[in-house]
């Protein structure tokens, strides 16, 4: 690498790596866009997974045809509904996927069919908790055609304390990042400084204010910044597509306003940590004396 001589002859320096730099921020925003890619799809997957619980409505044997219409317009116009996921099955559907697990032998006894017609769907997310699910039980158990509501209370028990569990995981790992990427950052930028430290201190011998001093480092770390964080942008947008590519059913899972809300808070990032810690770096080289600087 090229050195350089400042006026005075006698403190040699290094032109600056910014391109390292740059390079060095954009991978540490990467992980860390990639850890909160993560966290976003997580929830997505735990709101997946809690809208496949499936709540059955047993009906009694007098519901007629259109007392079973009646209930399903009323399920379809209740709010914990998830859209498009009431099924009917009849007492003679059932039977035949009883036979068809069980065989033959185990209806040779003729009895009178013991099932009822059933009613199946799923609620929203937000409802899956046990006291909005045993609400809602108690209002379909009103109805006068419906006998009984069951689903499977252990299971949504289960998955509420893994929620929160998860979730206590989530916020410790979350801070933990933050920190470590602020390090990485700060550590890069105050490296990318540091061959300009004479020329910082020059500068301020001859006259230039501190704001003077400053002015133009901050404005590139303030693009630098950009770019790195459009790069991270850029490598998470393409670790997506690839992996849907390859896994269609995440497609589902894509929450787009959070996803481009991250990626606003990733550049955003970039340039505050950068230009923070290039203010911070070059004041505080011009704290120091000179002969502090070797």
């Amino acid at each position: 690498m090229a050195e350089k001589t400042d006026r005075q002859g006698n403190h040699p320096r290094t032109k600056p790596n910014y391109l390292y730099s740059i390079i060095s921020v954009a991978l540490v925003l990467f992980l860390l866009g990639f850890f909160g890619m993560a966290l976003l799809q997580a929830r997505q997957l735990v709101g997946f997974f809690k809208e496949r619980v499936n709540l059955l409505i047993e009906l009694e044997d007098t519901a007629a045809e259109l007392d079973v219409a009646e209930l399903k317009e009323d399920l379809t116009n209740s709010p914990f509904l998830k859209p498009g996921s009431i099924q009917f099955t009849s007492k003679e559907e059932a039977i035949e996927l009883l036979r068809e697990d069980f065989g033959e032998d185990f209806f040779k006894l003729d009895l009178p069919n013991p099932l009822y017609d059933v009613l199946t769907f799923n609620v929203r997310a937000i409802y899956m908790n046990s006291d909005s699910l045993s609400i809602i039980r108690e209002e379909l158990r009103m109805h006068p055609y419906v006998s009984d509501v069951y689903y499977q209370e252990s299971l949504v028990d289960v998955l509420a304390q893994n929620i929160r569990k998860v979730a206590w995981i989530t916020l410790g790992l979350s801070l933990f990042f933050i920190l470590v990427a602020f390090a990485l950052i700060h550590n890069t930028i105050r490296l990318a400084l540091y061959a300009n430290r004479f020329l910082i201190k020059n500068m301020e011998l001859v006259g230039a204010s501190w704001t003077f001093i400053s002015r133009p480092f901050l404005l590139k770390s303030l693009g630098h910044g950009l770019l790195s964080g459009l790069l991270a942008v850029g490598l998470l947008s393409g670790l997506w597509w690839l992996a849907q590519r390859d896994l269609p059913e995440l497609s589902e899972l894509q929450d787009w306003p959070s996803t481009i809300a991250l990626y606003g808070a990733l550049v955003l990032f970039g340039i505050l940590i950068t230009t923070g810690s290039t203010y911070y770096t070059v004041n505080k080289y011009l704290k120091m004396r000179v002969d502090e600087m070797y």
